[in-house]
């Protein structure tokens, strides 16, 4: 069972437990952007697709706020490669 994903402004990072363990994506404040930098999902919860989860929300938070992103982690870029309707977000 997961908890609701939750935005922790001051550390800058999107965060959800899953059956205790904390999953976190990082992002950095550009110039009129953000940087998502790091995904990490403990391999104890892996393989249940949390890091698409955290993916598409910090995606859809950062259109919603009209930022531009780019994706130095590379688990979020190939996930943008893949859903192309969220390449209206890079630079």
């Amino acid at each position: 069972m997961s908890d609701p994903i939750t935005h922790q402004t001051v550390s800058k990072r999107f965060e959800m437990r899953v059956d205790g363990h904390l999953c976190t994506l990082d992002y950095s404040e550009r110039q009129n952007g953000v940087s998502f930098d790091s995904v990490q999902v403990p391999k104890a919860v892996g393989g249940r697709g949390l890091a698409g989860k955290l993916t598409r929300h910090a995606l859809d938070w950062a259109r919603s706020q009209g930022l531009s992103v780019q994706p130095t982690c590379p688990y979020v870029a190939r996930w943008i490669d893949r859903h192309p309707d969220y390449a209206d977000l890079l630079p």
